[in-house]
């Protein structure tokens, strides 16, 4: 009782890292993107699932497809931009054309080729993936038929989904521009700095001083932002759910200081007071195991791709509400490109204390990290007074002071790493 335990080798073993990418990248849901990235017909974005490329697109119809980014007959990537509209995709090798359904719409000198007759009866088309949702607009795959359905990979976890959907009268979007970057370290410790509100104080002291400067009027920069030295006293916490997704929340002391903020009385016109009071304050949600929704200045969506046991990719995003008035758009942008952005005053100072981390590792004969006991006396199994206002079933929750800074929350991803890795058990035993 009263203790978690994480051995280090999950953060630095190569064998472990690939049966991560076979047991969890690819036997799991994976997020691979917004609908509204693909808002028309023949629209496409291309992603990776686990080790493996896709293809998100709409056909004619509007319909939205995930199929394989193979093609069928000799194997190259039949679509090689990340983003774009085409009726067809052409191979680039022998030129065979697939549409924007994934069907395959011609095979260069077919009738000259003197195929065997079983050749016609068999399917050309490009393969989709073996499971596709869609959750108001998010966007998941799956490489397997075994998976519980989306809503039940999501359970409750999908009303934070909501908070952010119901931002915008129609939804939300991608703001032109991505951020791509890789760091050298763990996909795990971005896993767990999404949730991390300990490492606040003592990563990002420049943020903060910067901030000061503002409020004096020293730095000569008008933007207005939020100050992490007002979080001492107020009342925050997190929750754990099933297939381990997790959010941590806590009160915004300076809620006008959001671009949702103007709109805030149309927003409860919609939703109700309780959910637009849940809207201004922050919360981080983390969908296990590779899409992140951080909402403590601006909203960022940040896409997780391990590489290599110490080598992850980045792709970051900020979002909006459709139809944003232009002043609080721009207004997001600007908190977006202050704090979150791949040149922010944040992102960086991650980044650096990632690879610092992962540098640590090479010390063997550590063996078990001691970074999630904070919280320990005060997590409590099911819902509490603030799980209730939004009427969900945590697994688990904690309320009290922001200064806990609580590290229970990282306990729910590692449960269901473990799980889905019991798996490889085994699979490694029937080979």
């Amino acid at each position: 009782m009263g203790e978690f335990k994480v051995h280090r080798d999950v953060f630095r073993d190569q064998d472990i890292f690939d049966l991560e990418m076979e047991h969890i990248f690819e036997a799991t849901w994976i997020f691979v993107g917004l609908a509204s990235q693909v808002p028309d017909p023949h629209d496409f974005i291309t992603t990776w699932v686990g080790r493996q490329p896709v293809i998100v697109s709409r056909d004619s119809k509007g319909e939205l497809h995930c199929h394989f980014n193979t093609c069928p007959h000799r194997g190259a990537t039949v679509c090689r931009q990340r983003a774009g509209s085409a009726k067809a995709h052409v191979c680039p090798y022998h030129g065979w054309v697939f549409d924007s359904a994934g069907r395959n719409a011609g095979i260069k000198n077919q009738t000259q080729g003197e195929y065997h007759h079983n050749f016609a009866e068999g399917s050309h088309d490009l393969k989709k993936v073996a499971r596709f949702g869609n959750y108001r607009g998010f966007l998941f795959a799956s490489l397997r038929e075994d998976v519980p359905s989306l809503e039940e990979h999501l359970g409750d976890a999908r009303v934070f989904l909501d908070l952010i959907a119901d931002q915008g009268e129609d939804g939300v979007e991608l703001l032109p521009g991505a951020g791509l970057y890789t760091y050298r370290a763990n996909w795990k410790l971005q896993l767990e700095n999404c949730l991390d509100n300990y490492h606040l104080t003592s990563t990002h002291p420049s943020f903060m001083r910067i901030v000061e400067r503002r409020k004096k009027g020293d730095s000569g920069h008008a933007l207005e932002t939020s100050d992490f030295k007002l979080l001492d006293g107020t009342v925050g916490g997190g929750f754990t759910f099933p297939h381990g997704h997790a959010v941590i929340w806590h009160g915004n002391a300076t809620p006008q200081v959001r671009p949702l903020y103007k709109s805030i009385d149309k927003v409860v016109e919609r939703v109700g007071e309780v959910r637009a009071n849940w809207m201004l304050g922050v919360r981080n949600l983390s969908l296990f195991p590779n899409v992140q929704f951080a909402e403590n200045i601006s909203l960022q969506m940040r896409i997780i791709r391990p590489l290599a046991p110490d080598l992850t990719e980045m792709q970051i995003h900020c979002v909006a509400p459709k139809g944003e008035a232009s002043e609080a758009r721009t207004y997001r942008i600007r908190l977006y490109e202050d704090f979150f952005n791949s040149t922010g005053l944040a992102t960086p100072d991650d980044l650096k204390v990632y690879e610092q981390c992962q540098e640590g590792y090479r010390v063997w004969s550590v063996s078990e990290q001691q970074g999630y006991h904070r919280g320990m006396a005060l997590v409590k199994n099911g819902p509490d007074e603030f799980a209730d206002q939004l009427g969900i079933s945590p697994a688990t929750s904690v309320s009290g002071n922001f200064e806990i800074q609580d590290e229970t929350i990282f306990h729910g991803g590692y449960r269901e790493w473990l799980r889905l890795m019991k798996r490889a058990e085994c699979t490694l035993a029937d080979r």
